[in-house]
């Protein structure tokens, strides 16, 4: 059955790391939670379908095709399929990743 839930309280910062949860994982897309520790980055890379990144706690640093911009709580960035981007935590932050196929 269908349960209400907390995205913030779904997943857990840990120290030096980057933590995920995955909420949902079908041929037609992914939600995923992730916790990041300050200091903490994914380096560039490219996803072959569009995805969107919403912030729910801290801030964060996302580069998409080379411009990079900083996110807070509330807000989200369309990364487009098969551009480069990347991840930096300048200080705790959570984030859903919402990948559609």
């Amino acid at each position: 059955m269908a349960e209400a839930r907390n995205l913030k309280e779904d997943v857990q910062y840990s120290d030096s790391s980057v933590v995920s949860k995955t909420i949902i994982d079908k041929k037609t897309g992914t939600i995923t939670l992730f916790g990041f520790d300050k200091g903490q980055a994914l380096s560039e890379h490219t996803a072959p379908f569009d995805a969107v990144a919403h912030i729910i706690d801290g801030r964060a640093e996302i580069a998409v095709g080379g411009e990079k911009q900083e996110l807070k709580k509330g807000e989200y960035i369309v990364m487009p399929a098969d551009v480069p981007h990347s991840v930096r935590a300048p200080e705790r932050f959570k984030m859903l990743l919402i990948m559609i196929k």
